[in-house]
Order: C-alpha cells, then sequence, then structure tokens
C-alpha cells in the first residue's frame, strides 16, 4: 500500500525582535525641529509636487481635515488672501488633506466663486496618507483617518524650522504664521532673537554675553540695557 506524507508549515509566533522591527516599520516618528524635513513626493491640485522643488525658498506646509467644511474654508481664504504677504517674504505656501484631487478642485472652485478670492497655491492629494503620517499631522487621539490642523515652517535648506498643531474644532490665524516667518529670517539674517509679540520694526534681542568680562562691559555697549542677559536694540 503506498502512503502519502503531507507536509503542514506552521508559522512560528514572532519573537520580541520581531515585533520590534514590525513596529518599526508601522510606526511614524515625528519630524524634529532643526533637522531635514521629511522628503515626500506627491501629486497636487497643480501637478506633481515633492520637496527639493521649493528648495532655495521657504515653505509653510499646512494640512486640514476635510474639504467642504467650513473652519477650514475660512482658513483658506485667509491664506489665499495674504499669499502676496508670503511671496515678499520668499515663501510657498502648499495644502494637504487626505481627500482626492477632485474634491480639492471643487472645492477651490466653490471657494473662489463664493468668496471672490483666488487660490493661488497648490493642495496634495493624500488618499494613502503617506505624507500625513511622515509628518505626524495624524493625531489618533483626535482621528485616525483625518489631518488636524498642522503647520511646518521648512526653511530653503530644506530644515524643519518650527511647526504648530491645531485642533479641528479651531482656526489658525494666519497672521500669526507671516510674523513668526517674519521672526526667524530676522533672526537667521541679524544673529538675534525675538520678543513676544515682536513685529518687524520693533526691537529685537541681543544674544546674552558668553563671559563675565562681555557681562559687565554690556552696560556701555548703546544697547536698551536692562541687565546684562537683558538687552534689546533696533535694527
Amino acid at each position: 500500500m503506498t502512503t502519502f506524507a503531507l507536509a503542514v508549515s506552521i508559522p512560528e509566533p514572532p519573537y520580541e525582535d520581531d515585533e520590534a522591527s514590525m513596529n518599526l516599520e508601522t510606526t511614524h516618528q515625528p519630524p524634529r525641529l532643526n533637522e531635514p524635513a521629511p522628503d515626500f513626493e506627491a501629486k497636487t491640485t497643480q501637478g506633481p509636487r515633492k520637496l527639493a522643488d521649493y528648495k532655495g525658498r521657504w515653505l509653510i506646509l499646512f494640512s486640514h481635515p476635510s474639504d467642504f467644511t467650513p473652519v477650514c474654508t475660512t482658513e483658506f481664504v485667509a491664506f489665499a488672501k495674504a499669499y502676496p504677504e508670503f511671496q515678499k517674504l520668499d515663501c510657498e505656501l502648499l495644502g494637504l488633506s487626505i481627500d482626492s484631487t477632485f474634491a480639492h478642485i471643487a472645492w477651490i472652485r466653490s471657494i473662489e466663486q463664493h468668496f471672490g478670492v483666488e487660490v493661488p497655491f497648490p493642495v496634495i492629494e493624500d488618499l494613502s496618507m503617506k505624507v500625513a503620517h511622515a509628518y505626524g499631522m495624524i493625531q489618533p487621539g483626535a482621528s485616525e483617518t483625518s489631518a488636524v490642523r498642522s503647520v511646518f515652517f521648512i526653511d530653503g535648506k530644506g530644515v524643519l524650522r518650527a511647526m504648530v498643531h491645531y485642533p479641528m474644532s479651531n482656526g489658525r490665524s494666519v497672521k500669526e504664521f507671516i510674523r513668526l516667518l517674519s521672526a526667524m529670517q530676522t533672526s537667521d539674517k541679524n544673529g538675534v532673537a525675538t520678543p513676544e509679540g515682536w513685529s518687524p520694526g520693533d526691537k529685537v534681542i541681543v544674544p546674552p554675553p558668553q563671559t563675565v568680562q562681555d557681562a559687565k562691559a554690556r552696560a556701555d555697549q548703546g544697547y536698551e540695557y536692562t541687565d546684562w542677559y537683558f538687552s534689546k536694540k533696533a535694527l
């Protein structure tokens, strides 16, 4: 009599190292300040875009929870109206949501029709959530399928310089983004810091002295002197 052997492959349970590898593959580390911004290449309402396209200029990448929502509409109108000011600061805008390009186009046309403003910047289609996850725009405590109101400031070298996250229920202040961008550019150009609420034309903070001798001399250096560690000057 002929007998047959049936080979059955039983998968082994994952060991600790395997679990760690699986977690690394599915966990997205949030971006960090003063490090290269996560690279991306994506479809947008104005054709393909990648991070390298913005080399040499600042970029503000911002996400919104969904198209055709009232809070997001107010933000898009504000960004559109302020676009010339961002251009003067050598900065481009790039929106994102987890919606299709067709939904983006329909929403943008609605905004332009009803609010009388042109939306001049592209919006990323991120149905795969690849870009949203890379930038930490998905906050599970808020939603696992929609991005929160995230804003990322990326300089001309592709370095992430600032980021802000807002809840879905509250709109952002576009004026604050212009102010912050101006402040960072002023600090880069002049090697200074800016105080709370600083606006262009206000006095800036002089870096604190690094030696005891410099601290003693600070009061006589022509600054608006409060104490050795706190002095301001006009630019």
